[in-house]
């Protein structure tokens, strides 16, 4: 059986709100992402290899990634 929560964090990147604030445009360009914004969070959702490849670009211009 799978693991739920290892699965999850495969699909998902959760940020603080503001952490993305003039990535997101260029970030959603580039990946096929869903975003939702919470009071003090912003949850990137997507696939696997999407939600890695984001994870690497969004490191790569400075933010860190849980």
């Amino acid at each position: 059986m799978s693991d739920a929560g290892r699965f999850r964090d495969s699909t998902q990147i959760v940020l603080p709100r503001g952490s993305l604030e003039g990535l997101k445009a260029d970030l959603d360009r580039e990946f096929v992402l869903s975003f939702v914004e919470r009071a003090d969070t912003t949850r990137i959702i997507g696939s696997p290899v999407e939600i890695k490849g984001a994870s690497e670009w969004l490191t790569r211009q400075g933010v860190a990634v849980p």
